[in-house]
């Protein structure tokens, strides 16, 4: 049980430095913080961890860039014809989940937080790209880093316990 709660412990601690420094790198290179934010929820909703993990976090969520630009320029071809853009958004959410068949592709929420922070952005995918695709490391590192830091904190208190026992 105390390990567990080392695990709740160090995450908290590493993804709040990290999201602090996060913060300072999007500002500082002119990123959109929340779309960073977005990709570092990817990473942690992925099932897979490690970098299987940022790997499957990592395609599924630029699949999503991808889709809804599709949806946002697919949909300006016939501006007078709003029903187009439904049409399409239908077509391309059920492709988007079909997509995850594939290993790679498997993580459909990080497709459709990919897509939405697309359109939150605009379509700008210059600037999406770059803070969804940091956004990812900084997650993978926030989890990680707590990971490890737990697993040192568990350590050192099963070989206490064991010291204690020994005496």
């Amino acid at each position: 049980m105390m390990c567990a709660m080392n695990i709740l412990l160090s995450l908290a601690l590493t993804t709040g430095i990290l999201s602090g420094i996060w913060g300072w790198v999007a500002v500082s290179l002119g990123l959109l913080s929340w779309a960073g934010f977005l990709g570092c929820t990817a990473y942690f909703a992925c099932p897979q961890g490690g970098l299987k993990g940022l790997a499957i976090a990592s395609s599924t969520v630029m699949s999503g860039v991808v889709w809804a630009l599709i949806i946002i320029h697919g949909s300006a071809l016939a501006p007078h014809l709003e029903i187009l853009g439904y049409v399409m958004t239908g077509i391309v959410a059920f492709l988007m989940c079909v997509q995850a068949k594939q290993l790679l592709l498997s993580f459909v929420p990080g497709t459709f937080i990919g897509a939405c922070a697309t359109f939150a952005g605009q379509g700008d995918w210059k600037i999406v790209i770059p803070s969804l695709a940091l956004g990812l490391v900084f997650g993978y590192a926030m989890k990680n880093s707590g990971l490890w830091l737990a697993n040192r904190k568990c350590v050192r208190q099963r070989q206490a316990v064991e010291e204690a026992i020994d005496r």
